[in-house]
């Protein structure tokens, strides 16, 4: 992922520590000030991308904490986040949840809707597919084009990196209810609808401000054969039929058993869940599919009052039967509060892997890491605190996508396929480990804001090994939360 994110640290302080109250404060509770009432956590969002130009944005949560009583979990909660991009891209997010409204259940819906012209697009399976990272390498520094699917004759000059993308509109909506079986056991239900465009990169975007000897050449233009999609597109891995996207809809239900002591940053207990999911074709569904998810984790104190814990995360997401469409593949299923988990790689799944690199019908992800609250202190009538953690990332594909050719009957591309499929580093996907360090600004138990940096395990390998760089060179992510 090159897309790094810099705040700067005065502002953010400054903006994190504005309260609107909607009454007194209470008294004190395990040494922190009991909160009431509406809290606000703005935080300005500045970003670069060299394929998507500049970022700008706005991120604003609202917390109502109510009489107090169920501090430090709040009852009701607003997100709002808008990134733009200045050649084009855009991210918007509006979530809710709910838990006093409707008695013993809990409601939570979200939407949002992104445009990016250059989302990632790495192939399936994981290790199965090539990713070349030394021609991406050589064309950032020498503004060259190596493209290790050239046929006799291709162009040979250009930036390489917009090879490994494509263009994607998403829309998503949901709706979710949680209730209560017994005091830790729950069960969720939920309606989700999902609207994917997808298709080739917008090559005029892409190469705004660009130098001529920087242009990214069109597909057919000077012999070029195009980007990586357009390139599964024609050997037929992704049928015509799924590579427009398509809209989506479908109901989610599942149990969930939760003991933790707080949501926000929890330090002790167990959170584990189980959905299934059904996308059918008369629900509205273009490319049915159905598919499950399930996902264990624990918070275990290592010293006690918040000071070392330590927190694991495994999660497993399957399909039924043999095919559910590319474009819904690379998200950990959540319901609740939040939408998806997108990536496969990235700040919510696997930290320092590029994102969308492991891509198949059957994923397993894991995460584990301490973190340790070193500081807790309060200021303008909040409680705040920092933490740092160190961790581990981790996934793999364990059931892929068929690789199998099945374009048209033409030697060339039939040759090209031949030549990708061969320079593979590996037959079958194994792990993709990272590690990483992060800090966190916390406050009030529930805006948090973190900084992290995460490195795969493959770029410390030795440079004759065939998995070096296969998953990147490492991330700087800020954002907002704990992954789980």
């Amino acid at each position: 992922m090159k897309n790094s994110r810099l705040f700067a640290a005065a502002a953010l302080l400054a903006l994190t520590a504005v309260s609107i109250p909607a009454g007194a404060l209470g008294k004190k509770k395990d040494k922190d000030m009991v909160k009431t009432g509406w809290n606000i956590g703005p935080l300005p969002v500045v970003a670069y991308d060299a394929d998507k130009g500049f970022q700008v944005g706005a991120i604003l949560q609202l917390f109502n904490y109510g009489d107090g009583s169920n501090y430090p979990n709040y009852d009701s909660k607003l997100y709002f986040e808008y990134s733009y991009f200045t050649k084009g891209s855009m991210l918007g997010q509006i979530m809710y949840d709910e838990k006093e409204l409707i008695p013993g259940v809990r409601w939570s819906s979200a939407m949002s809707i992104s445009y990016d012209k250059g989302c990632d697009f790495f192939g399936f399976n994981g290790y199965q597919n090539n990713y070349d990272w030394n021609a991406v390498a050589c064309g950032k520094k020498s503004q060259e084009y190596h493209n290790i699917m050239m046929l006799p004759g291709q162009n040979s000059t250009g930036i390489f990196t917009p090879f490994y993308k494509f263009s994607r509109l998403n829309i998503l909506l949901k709706t979710d209810f949680v209730g209560r079986i017994t005091d830790h056991l729950k069960w969720e239900v939920g309606y989700h609808a999902s609207y994917f465009k997808t298709g080739a990169i917008d090559y005029a975007n892409i190469n705004k401000g660009k130098k001529p000897e920087q242009i990214f050449p069109s597909a057919g233009e000077n012999g070029y054969s195009g980007t990586l999609f357009e390139k599964y597109v024609d050997w037929g891995l992704i049928s015509e039929n799924e590579a427009g996207g398509g809209f989506s809809s479908s109901i989610r239900a599942g149990l969930m058993f939760d003991t933790r002591d707080k949501e926000g940053a929890p330090t002790r207990g167990i959170w584990a869940e189980g959905h299934v999911m059904a996308a059918p074709k008369w629900l509205g569904t273009r490319n049915p599919f159905y598919r499950y998810s399930v996902t264990f984790r624990q918070y275990v104190p290592i010293v006690k009052n918040d000071v070392l814990t330590f927190a694991y995360r495994l999660n497993y997401e399957g399909a039924f039967g043999n095919s559910s469409p590319y474009y819904v593949l690379p998200f950990i299923t959540v319901m609740g509060e939040n939408g998806d988990k997108e990536g496969m790689g990235g700040y919510r799944t696997t930290r320092g892997i590029m994102r969308h690199r492991v891509v198949g019908l059957d994923m397993f992800t894991y995460t584990a890491e301490l973190r340790y609250r070193f500081i807790k202190f309060k200021w303008i009538n909040q409680n705040m605190s920092f933490a740092f953690n160190i961790f581990s990332d981790g996934t793999m594909v364990t059931r892929g996508r068929d690789m199998s050719y099945n374009g048209k009957d033409d030697a060339a591309l039939r040759a090209e396929y031949e030549k990708y499929i061969t320079a593979a580093p590996k037959a079958k996907d194994t792990i993709h480990p990272t590690v990483g360090a992060g800090l966190r600004f916390i406050m009030n138990e529930n805006f948090i804001v973190a900084f992290e940096y995460g490195m795969p395990v493959t770029h410390l390998m030795k440079k004759d090994n065939p998995l070096y760089n296969q998953d990147g060179t490492g991330a700087f992510y800020v954002n907002i939360g704990y992954l789980f």
